[in-house]
């Protein structure tokens, strides 16, 4: 890919039009020209006139709204109907109510035009909470009209990091030479080639609850060949809003048992273990365990059986 590469901004959203038009007004402040870059917003069912919302922003973003009836939590539909339409060479990902820096497409486009290979490239993202801790303080901290001078008061002050910083500063920035690297792969804010995307099959749509179907597009995106990094320069902010952590974990941990058994393969299982194995803590065991890597494993397996 050339400089003059584009990217399509996936936003699958329901029901969230406040944190929705936060989000689309960060990315109409972005400093890559507009016709580098289109925005597709689709809508999963919603109730609260998100359309209105998207139309608003119709003159200052290059913008397509798509609508699926409410039928259930379908994101991964959501995000596959955004890949299907994609124009642009890299697809970045974004949830509803992430701000992104001014610089972030551009950083987006830059890692991914560097890469001599497939790039699975994370977005920084601060202010990321599992259970609404500190809610209040970072919505008061954060000044929704100035995303650029919030982040780069949150890197001087270190204040609410994204939640995998420790995971970052302990493999580095570029951690595609671990065996698990997707297991940090969150669409919350992420970008692949929209090639590579499509080529693997893109969203299980078996995903029909919270939780666990970006790990799966990541470990196929993992199988395929892509390298797994984090760029600081695509920051972000994860803005505050209602969640229910214990119904989000057991949807995950649900999800998490289709991907141990969809795979079948030593590492893959490990997503089943009781007690539960912290996701930073993986490469650790594999390594203890001496577990073969995915590719291996199913290599041998097709080959003895």
């Amino acid at each position: 890919m050339g400089s003059s590469s584009r990217c399509t901004v996936i936003v699958p959203t329901y029901n969230r039009r406040r944190l929705l038009e936060l989000t689309l007004d960060s990315l109409a402040r972005q400093d890559l020209h507009r016709d580098r870059f289109e925005v597709v917003v689709v809508d999963d069912g919603s109730s609260d006139d998100t359309a209105a919302a998207v139309r608003a922003f119709e003159d200052r973003l290059d913008l397509r709204y798509f609508h699926q009836p409410d039928e259930g939590y379908r994101v991964a539909r959501a995000r596959n109907v955004g890949i299907r339409h994609a124009r642009g060479e890299v697809c970045v990902f974004v949830d509803s109510g992430v701000l992104l820096h001014s610089a972030s497409l551009t950083a987006h486009l830059d890692a991914h035009a560097a890469a001599a290979e497939p790039l699975a490239l994370n977005g920084y993202v601060y202010c990321f909470n599992l259970d609404n801790e500190d809610a209040r303080l970072i919505r008061k901290f954060v000044d929704v009209d100035d995303v650029d001078s919030t982040i780069g008061s949150l890197a001087r002050t270190r204040s609410w990091p994204d939640v995998r910083e420790p995971f970052y500063e302990r493999h580095s920035d570029d951690f595609g030479h671990l065996r698990a690297p997707w297991l940090m792969y969150w669409t919350c804010h992420a970008s692949a080639r929209t090639e590579q995307v499509r080529a693997i099959g893109m969203y299980d749509e078996e995903f029909r609850q919270w939780g666990g179907e970006d790990l799966d597009l990541a470990y196929r995106l993992h199988r395929d060949g892509a390298r797994f990094a984090v760029s600081r320069r695509a920051s972000s902010i994860h803005y505050p809003h209602d969640k229910d952590q214990g119904d989000n974990t057991a949807s995950a941990l649900e999800n998490y048992r289709y991907i141990a058994e969809k795979y079948d393969t030593p590492i893959t299982r490990l997503l089943t273990e009781e007690p539960a194995i912290r996701f930073s803590a993986f490469d650790d065991v594999i390594a203890e365990r001496g577990l073969p890597s995915c590719a291996d494993y199913l290599a041998q397996r097709k080959v003895s059986g």
